[in-house]
């Protein structure tokens, strides 16, 4: 190879022979093929050796493509291109050391995330009431299915259904005769499944209403308990006793009359704290629990998102069977029928029933462990002044029972129309629930009075903002988006077994068919003219069609609220704080750190209009302007704060800025269930 510096061309000349060359397809080396060749000493004699100038000449040449790698190496160690290649280096690992830092500290800083069952009000779904897909006159799954987009038309995202297992339907599907079947009023188990997978698809989750208290008289259980079956003897709750002496003890049933029945079979009384046809399980018998595990486990496994479990106080009673104590000593013990004649020592709350419940809530946990699979689980208890006895379900900071406990205290506001009221309880609930648990809140289910039937349609709106806008999961029993009211039910239209015992306590006028449309029995069922309870004569004017084409309805407040409720990051995790109660107005607010804006709710219960004066609250601006009223004239009005006129029955959002906040002032006012803060900058939620 030759060099010519004199022209600053450089030529390539005889190939130079490369000793070190492997031939790849041969044994021998190039250099042996080579001299193989006649002409190689030819080539030999042209070979070209750099020598001390030409290393020189190399050294002035100027970097070009495809340069050898000698040429690379000598200059890849100069200064001028070794600096910043380090430069460049180094900055690359400061930058990802800075991002993994700031996304480790952003990860540590932010709060949790809020689970599917904070995030969305909870529906209840009675499915005999619901939609009728077959018209037979009563609802069932696949009418269920077919309305799933009225629970996107809500925002709603989670819907409880209650029972819709094998039963001879003496409670209404509350009388369980096969936990693993799907009784064939409401369809079958591939409708069940269908409806389900259908749910999911649409982001939707479903929880079921679990009855482990007690079963049927027609399960196989019991039938082989009465029987003495080794395995099933002690399934249930049996004691001596004959069919004309006295029974056991005191102890009455929930509808009335002796807990106990002598049952013929088997010679003995068994007990049931409900209906004679729903004997109470014996949950000291680790096969029963175990039976109730695995039923639990049945349906997680077939994907159901959590459950209900009904009448949990129940579950266990006092082995000794003693008399329970008289409200009235006076009282002979032979006109003892009601459970409101006893104190209930021995029959509810008793020790070890919250062992039971953590046991599934262990069950449920293991199946939570799939991203966005959380499985949700409910308590309902009615402790009435004992909330202390509520707050326990909550469990402990060290181990979990459930996720809430269901509030029943706000279904006591029709009792005394008045802000005063409605605050005492909301701080019955506020003031007992453990620190960091999540609030909930009842207005109307399928075993109390219809909330519009018992307060008036006059409340029917605000009692929904106040629904929506406290703090917590809000659940809504179907209906009570539209307003809808009890029935009135002859005695021979009677359904309900407690009805059929005492007429005065039928709980049918609250479970009504679902008012869809103007049509033929309120578009519940539009094949045949049957309904398994009267549809209110109402319909006409308040069914779902008629509610979405006014945008003043209750349905679209109700929708406008919900909405509402999950986009405004203040009202759905944010600080909650008492401003103001009166004989007619309930006020709070609702405020996030770190966020300027805030949410004023001013809510009227009392009998007359009112003007309320919040002028000593320095923390809201001086004028105030609404977001959203249920009389739908005062949207978009703007009050002085010591001035805001409400009507009875009239509730507002009022929408502020402001840079002050009102806990830090005022932390005996204000409750948080977890603490966080908005960072404005970054757009991001930390602890604070």
């Amino acid at each position: 190879m030759s060099f010519k510096k004199d022209t600053g061309i450089m030529e390539l000349g005889e190939c130079t022979r490369n000793p070190g060359f492997q031939d790849v397809e041969g044994d021998g080396s190039a250099a042996d093929t080579i001299s193989a060749d006649p002409g190689a000493k030819h080539r030999e004699s042209t070979e070209v050796k750099l020598e001390s100038d030409a290393a020189e000449e190399y050294t002035q040449l100027k970097p070009y493509a495809g340069m050898p790698k000698e040429v690379l190496l000598l200059y890849s160690s100069q200064a001028r291109y070794r600096v910043p290649r380090e430069i460049l280096f180094w900055l690359m690992v400061a930058c990802t050391l800075a991002l993994v830092a700031l996304t480790i500290t952003v990860i540590a800083l932010s709060p949790r995330c809020l689970s599917w069952w904070q995030t969305s009000p909870l529906y209840q779904v009675y499915p005999r009431s619901f939609r009728d897909s077959n018209g037979d006159g009563i609802g069932d799954l696949k009418g269920i299915q077919e309305q799933l987009d009225h629970f996107q038309y809500l925002n709603i995202k989670s819907v409880w259904i209650s029972p819709f297992y094998r039963s001879p339907m003496k409670d209404l599907g509350y009388d369980v005769e096969d936990f693993r079947d799907i009784d064939p009023v409401f369809g079958t188990m591939q409708d069940f499944d269908e409806l389900l997978a259908e749910m999911h698809r649409l982001g939707m989750k479903l929880i079921m209403d679990f009855i482990p208290n007690h079963t049927s008289d027609k399960h196989h259980w019991f039938n082989l308990s009465r029987i003495r079956d080794p395995q099933y003897e002690d399934y249930y709750i049996w004691t001596d006793c004959n069919s004309t002496a006295p029974k056991p003890n005191n102890w009455v049933s929930v509808f009335g009359n002796s807990s106990w029945t002598y049952d013929e079979v088997r010679g003995q009384c068994y007990l049931h704290q409900f209906l004679k046809e729903q004997p109470d399980l014996n949950f000291r018998n680790p096969n029963v629990r175990k039976e109730i595990i695995d039923i639990i486990r049945f349906w997680l496994g077939k994907g159901v998102d959590g459950f209900r479990m009904d009448a949990v106080k129940h579950l266990l009673e006092a082995g000794h069977l003693r008399d329970e104590p008289q409200v009235d000593p006076n009282k002979p013990a032979e006109s003892v029928t009601s459970e409101w004649d006893l104190y209930h020592d021995y029959t509810t709350t008793q020790l070890g029933l919250h062992d039971l419940l953590r046991g599934w809530r262990a069950e449920m946990d293991s199946y939570s462990r799939e991203p966005g699979r959380y499985r949700f689980m409910v308590t309902e208890s009615y402790d009435y002044h004992e909330v202390d006895k509520t707050m326990m379900y909550y469990g402990t900071p060290l181990v979990k029972e459930s996720d809430f406990p269901f509030n029943f205290y706000l279904l006591d506001l029709p009792q005394n129309t008045s802000g005063l009221w409605v605050q005492d309880l909301v701080h019955l609930w506020m003031g007992n629930m453990p620190t960091g648990q999540w609030p909930n809140w009842v207005v109307g289910n399928h075993d109390k009075p219809r909330i519009a039937s018992s307060a008036g349609q006059t409340y029917i709106r605000v009692i929904n903002m106040l629904l929506l806008t406290l703090p917590g999961t809000p659940t809504t029993y179907y209906g009570e988006e539209l307003g809808m009211e009890n029935i009135n039910v002859t005695e021979s239209q009677i359904q309900d077994p407690a009805g059929k015992y005492n007429a005065s306590a039928s709980r049918d006028p609250q479970r009504s068919p679902m008012q869809w449309s103007g049509d033929m029995n309120a578009g519940f069922n539009n094949k045949t003219n049957i309904t398994w309870l009267p549809v209110h004569p109402d319909y006409r004017s308040i069914n779902v069609e008629a509610q979405k084409k006014d945008e003043g309805s209750v349905l679209s407040q109700y929708r406008f609220l919900s909405t509402l409720r999950q986009s405004e990051l203040p009202l759905h995790r944010g600080w909650f704080c008492y401003v103001h109660a009166d004989a007619n107005v309930f006020s709070y607010l609702r405020e996030l750190d770190g966020l300027d804006q805030a949410f004023l709710m001013v809510l009227n219960f009392g009998k007359e209009s009112a003007i309320t004066d919040l002028s000593s609250v320095r923390e809201l601006p001086d004028k105030l302007k609404v977001l959203m009223s249920t009389n739908r004239v005062n949207n978009g009005k703007v009050f002085q704060k010591s001035r805001i006129m409400t009507e009875a029955g009239e509730g507002l959002v009022i929408q502020y800025s402001t840079d002050t906040r009102f806990n830090p002032n005022h932390p005996g006012q204000c409750y948080v269930s977890e603490k966080a803060c908005y960072l404005n900058v970054m757009d991001i939620l930390y602890k604070c």
